[in-house]
């Protein structure tokens, strides 16, 4: 799959909406039971950018960012601003924030996730510079992070039985869920975008 690691402009993605779908499969039987399931193990975010009025410049910046993607074609990198850090949404991240597993004296590469209940979802486009680690509740700095990845690997094994986690800001790994882009003209200055949907990519 082709992937662009570059974020959308901050700037961009204000006033846009968005949210989580799952899909549910249901069969009522003859009694009027039913019987639920998912073929889908997590969420998918989707999300609407770019509507209302814009300045000519953000809406050419807009039009280029779609360009440089060709579309639908390549996937990019979205902060969706409701959830983009592993602590909570006034706090900042910390190492103690998210589980990141238990030590066995030999793995060292361990994979970022954030817990919602009993769902962990993995985390792929961490923010660089912004992972944090504790081993027993303490920080260390004696790790590499794939930040196109989300995979960390530490220098090296920690010891069986050592509590591992992790604190960070990341990104939503999405691409244009449209092949077009409307813009009209309202000022000399100012355009009016049609909203443009996004959709989150399974990396």
């Amino acid at each position: 799959m082709s992937f662009h690691e570059v974020r959308l402009p901050a700037r961009l993605a204000f006033g846009s909406t968005g949210g989580v779908e799952r899909r549910t499969e249901i069969v009522t039987l003859a009694s009027g039971h039913e019987r639920r399931s998912t073929p889908w193990a997590h969420g998918r975010r989707r999300y609407l950018i770019g509507a209302g009025l814009r300045s000519l410049e953000d809406a050419a910046t807009l039009i280029a960012f779609f360009e440089a993607r060709r579309g639908r074609l390549h996937g990019f990198r979205f902060r969706d601003f409701a959830d983009f850090k592993s602590s909570g949404p006034s706090g900042a991240p910390g190492p103690l924030d998210q589980p990141l597993g238990t030590g066995d004296g030999e793995t060292t590469i361990f994979a970022l996730g954030k817990t919602y209940g009993d769902l962990t979802r993995p985390i792929t486009k961490p923010v660089p510079g912004t992972v944090r680690v504790a081993v027993d509740g303490l920080e260390t700095a004696g790790f590499n992070v794939d930040e196109a990845s989300g995979q960390l690997t530490f220098a090296a094994a920690p010891a069986e039985g050592a509590v591992l986690t992790a604190g960070f800001e990341f990104d939503t790994p999405v691409r244009f869920d449209a092949d077009r882009i409307d813009v009209t003209l309202e000022s000399f200055d100012t355009g009016r975008v049609i909203a443009i949907p996004l959709v989150e990519l399974r990396i």
